[in-house]
């Protein structure tokens, strides 16, 4: 049975659910239960609440929830960048990874990218030494592009990293 899932745009009454929801999937144990976890990688927090607070006030950004009932499942970062939306922040409950609700909010994302933004591509980053995760994006249409970028290391807003060799590398797909 497919679960019942509706989409809406956060707003700063969701602060507190999202930064949560974003700490379970990516760092300590409780994210060791999906497969996204970063904690073999990174300590500390993986959003801040002021950055958060930020993104949700702004005109060219949306924090996209997919939720069942009440219950929060998963969400995600979209930026309105031209002709192109940068897609962050993809986080699902650890104990729902695996449903396919992470497949419906990317489908959902680049929607509205596409038809309510006009975009063209949609762009993201991912640690590149995370080949299970990029495998998945592989899957759904992005492209590694070769184009990376340093982790912000000594800015403990983005967490703190247990290894000296992390980056990010650009992916992409057309919207088209």
């Amino acid at each position: 049975m497919t679960l019942s899932i509706a989409f809406r745009a956060a707003d700063e009454n969701d602060l507190e659910p999202v930064r949560a929801l974003v700490e379970s999937a990516y760092r300590g144990d409780s994210s060791r239960r999906g497969w996204t976890t970063e904690a073999d990688m990174l300590d500390g927090q993986r959003i801040d609440r002021e950055i958060l607070r930020d993104l949700l006030r702004r005109n060219d950004a949306r924090v996209v929830l997919a939720e069942s009932g009440q219950d929060l499942l998963a969400c995600c970062e979209l930026q309105n960048q031209g002709e192109a939306a940068y897609f962050g922040m993809f986080s699902v409950r650890p104990e729902q990874q695996g449903n396919g609700i992470g497949h419906r909010l990317l489908v959902e994302a680049e929607r509205i990218a596409r038809e309510e933004w006009a975009c063209q591509e949609m762009r993201m980053t991912v640690i590149d030494m995370r080949e299970e995760l990029l495998a998945w994006y592989l899957r759904r249409g992005y492209q590694r592009t070769g184009e990376f970028k340093p982790f912000p290391y000594g800015d403990e807003r983005f967490g703190i990293p247990k290894r000296p060799d992390l980056r990010f590398e650009l992916l992409r797909k057309p919207l088209a």
